[in-house]
């Protein structure tokens, strides 16, 4: 009999993955590591407020709608992790101190207070790990079929953090970490379709490996192209504003893609 003190998921709860767009064989591949705020039933609310799981500490707002439409328009496969971050952050390194939080923005997790190894370990086994070897084998897959994938993460950020106050005042950021070439691609493309749109290079943070998971892991590891999308959550909050920014997205995408293409080809 399973000790119901330790976590589990039981045949209530989802799993970890849900693939969109599996029938799709173009070159993009998406990724979305914060699309959920699914709670294990063995952790009941987590110790925290129904309200707070409204909040971008418990999920990336918009950001599941908007990559549900990028999959359609680009044709790409979508990876959508169910779960909370609050549960783990399948987009932090398992050993990260804060791939399972005790404090977020601000709100304290009291039921991430004080785990022990084989507890953290415990959740990256069930959770973590399923998603992130789900994707590694669709990359696997792409690679063996021709030609070479071009991996999208797609996040959205908070305009204000509570805990500091911090103001964020750009709409959309473009994230890399060793290897800008995608990133700066698709940037160049964004400021001559809509020059309008507030947009940078690694804002409202840098991508790292002791921070972030999927672009060091599956971009950079395999050598792909990649960037992680960060889309600021107020523009995102409705079906308007996420159809815009898919679109938005899915243009300056591609016209990326192309210019990269041209670039290798010495063109």
């Amino acid at each position: 009999m399973r000790d119901r003190n330790r976590f589990h998921l039981s045949e209530s709860d989802p799993h970890p993955l849900e693939v969109l767009g599996e029938r799709y064989r173009g070159n993009f591949l998406l990724t979305c590591e914060h699309a959920g705020r699914a709670i294990p039933s063995c952790l009941g609310d987590l110790g925290i407020d129904a309200h707070e799981m409204e909040r971008h500490i418990a999920y990336d707002v918009g950001a599941e709608a908007v990559s549900q439409e990028l999959s359609d328009l680009l044709g790409a496969p979508l990876y959508i992790q169910r779960y909370s971050r609050l549960v783990i952050d399948c987009n932090r390194p398992p050993h990260a101190s804060d791939s399972i939080p005790e404090m977020s923005d601000g709100t304290s997790i009291p039921a991430n207070a004080g785990l022990c190894p084989e507890q953290r370990e415990e959740r990256r086994l069930l959770i973590h790990r399923p998603y992130h070897d789900a994707v590694e084998a669709a990359l696997v897959r792409r690679a063996t079929e021709g030609g070479t994938p071009i991996l999208l993460a797609v996040h959205s950020f908070t305009p204000v953090m509570r805990s500091t106050g911090e103001v964020r005042e750009y709409e959309l950021g473009l994230l890399y970490n060793r290897d800008d070439r995608f990133a700066r691609a698709m940037l160049d493309e964004v400021n001559l379709k809509y020059p309008d749109i507030k947009a940078a290079l690694n804002v409202p943070y840098t991508v790292d490996d002791l921070s972030d998971y999927t672009i060091p892991v599956h971009g950079e590891g395999r050598g792909i192209p990649h960037v992680l999308i960060e889309i600021r959550n107020d523009l995102i909050t409705d079906q308007a504003g996420q159809a815009r920014w898919a679109d938005i997205i899915s243009q300056t995408a591609r016209a990326a893609a192309f210019r990269m293409e041209l670039k290798s080809n010495g063109l």
